[in-house]
């Protein structure tokens, strides 16, 4: 199959899952969303506690973590994706009513976008043009866009870009390179990526606002430190 495929059908489903969400929140009474809310931010916490767990070291996970946010902190990811959510939002309000776009569209790219499935998937559909994966994923992205479209807003569709950017360079570079993750990398990668998901749960839950976007670089930074400890035999 043609490389990239995978990733198309992936946004596909997200745009399509946030039409059907836009649709059913304007009949889901305002209390019944607080508490789906609640109940996706229990989910995801659980989900991203679960991909902790995958870490084989926890000091490189800490590390990782550590060395990730500062550099976060220093690029000012964070405020570089609400600013484009508040840019959209700006855009196109009409009622003059604050909206919830930013916090959308940061929520559902960091949860589309972080975990096994989006790396493997990508490098499978890179270096053999194997979709399954990603096809799978866009499965639970669909119905999860229902969702948090209903909760969140349309800010939810926006996402459907950062997968098309995300999982398209992942795939380009699989492509390119024919490279691929090691167990112990991919385990660390994924480690990591709990922790955001975990901070994403706290914010659902309106448990602690966390500038979550500045931790990305630790999906980074675990695997290239878990892959020269390795090398150098510390792991």
């Amino acid at each position: 199959m043609t490389p990239g495929l995978g990733t198309a059908l992936n946004a596909a489903s997200v745009l399509a899952g946030a039409a059907i969400g836009l649709s059913l929140g304007r009949v889901i009474p305002a209390g019944l969303q607080q508490t789906i809310r609640a109940g996706l931010g229990l989910f995801v916490a659980v989900y991203g506690i679960q991909m902790t767990l995958h870490t084989k070291n926890p000091l490189i996970l800490l590390i990782s973590v550590l060395a990730g946010v500062v550099i976060g902190e220093l690029l000012h990811l964070d405020d570089g994706m609400q600013a484009l959510g508040r840019w959209a939002e700006r855009r196109t309000r009409r009622d003059g009513e604050p909206g919830r776009v930013s916090l959308a569209f940061v929520t559902t790219s960091l949860l589309f976008c972080v975990g096994p499935l989006t790396i493997l998937g990508s490098f499978l559909d890179g270096t053999r043009g194997d979709v399954a994966v990603l096809a799978i994923k866009s499965v639970l992205d669909g119905f999860s866009a229902v969702v948090y479209a209903a909760t969140l807003g349309w800010g939810v569709a926006l996402s459907a870009v950062t997968v098309l950017v995300v999982q398209g360079s992942l795939t380009l570079i699989a492509f390119l390179a024919h490279a691929g993750l090691s167990e112990l990398e991919t385990a660390e990668l994924t480690a990591a990526g709990g922790i955001i998901v975990v901070g994403i749960a706290l914010g659902l839950l309106d448990l602690k606002a966390i500038k979550v976007a500045n931790f990305l670089p630790a999906l980074v930074v675990a695997p290239l430190l878990s892959g020269l400890l390795h090398a150098v035999g510390a792991v």
